[in-house]
């Protein structure tokens, strides 16, 4: 659609990087707000999303990249052209919960509760970024006649981008919602771990930029459905061993 903003002279400004930069202020700064209800100051949640955001884009850019290995045999200076797209979700929410739990550790604060207060926020950075792919042409959906026309593919593709940013924007304000009603630390995340996994799961029948692999699903359908079976089991656990971290 739009992967390029604006131009002025030399300087572009990419929507789907102007997407990923406004994700992460806007949830960061509502979720610095909300510290208070750890007795957390604003600093602390700033600089645990940074470490989380660096080992993100690690990541989701590794996992990209695996992915798209031929592609970028042929072009290795492609992988440092973050600008352009190329993150996988899942390799960076892994790699960015990898990273603000041992944040979390470093600076004995709270695990459970911290990533309680923070889910939401996961779930509402998701759906601006999902806004990102939409202008940036990537993640698309499979042609129809209802479609939205994508110059880029020439044809009417379903707007999965947008549908998902509403999902997930959905997930958040359930979390919201759920977080003032559950006492069970871990629980929110556990919640989002479920919710998220399921949508991704379903959006995917409606993606075709993911190749098809085992009984016609796609690779992260697969890693929904692992994700969404850990995320039942750490429930049981959460409700038979409840923690007070």
């Amino acid at each position: 659609m739009y992967p390029i903003l604006l131009k002025f002279g030399p300087f572009q400004l990419y929507s789907y990087g102007l997407m990923v930069v406004l994700a992460f202020w806007v949830s960061v700064s509502l979720l610095a707000r909300r510290g208070y209800v750890l007795g957390l100051g604003r600093d602390f949640f700033w600089n645990l999303s940074f470490w989380a955001l660096s080992g993100g884009i690690l990541g989701g850019r590794l996992m990209y990249i695996l992915l798209n290995f031929d592609f970028f045999l042929k072009d290795p200076l492609e992988i440092f052209k973050l600008w352009h797209g190329g993150l996988v979700w899942y390799g960076g929410f892994i790699a960015g919960l990898l990273s603000a739990v041992i944040y979390l550790k470093r600076n004995n604060a709270p695990m459970l509760k911290t990533l309680d207060l923070a889910a939401p926020f996961i779930a509402l950075a998701q759906a601006i970024g999902r806004i990102g792919c939409f202008l940036n042409g990537c993640c698309y959906g499979r042609p129809v006649s209802w479609g939205i026309y994508l110059p880029e593919h020439n044809d009417c593709l379903i707007p999965v981008q947008l549908i998902s940013s509403l999902d997930l924007l959905a997930i958040f304000i359930i979390l919201r919602l759920l977080e003032e009603r559950t006492r069970r630390p871990g629980s929110v995340v556990v919640y989002y771990l479920l919710f998220s996994s399921l949508e991704r799961f379903l959006v995917e029948f409606s993606r075709d930029d993911s190749a098809r692999s085992f009984c016609g699903l796609t690779i992260f359908q697969l890693i929904s459905i692992v994700i969404f079976i850990s995320a039942l089991i750490l429930w049981f656990i959460i409700l038979r061993f409840p923690r007070k971290t």
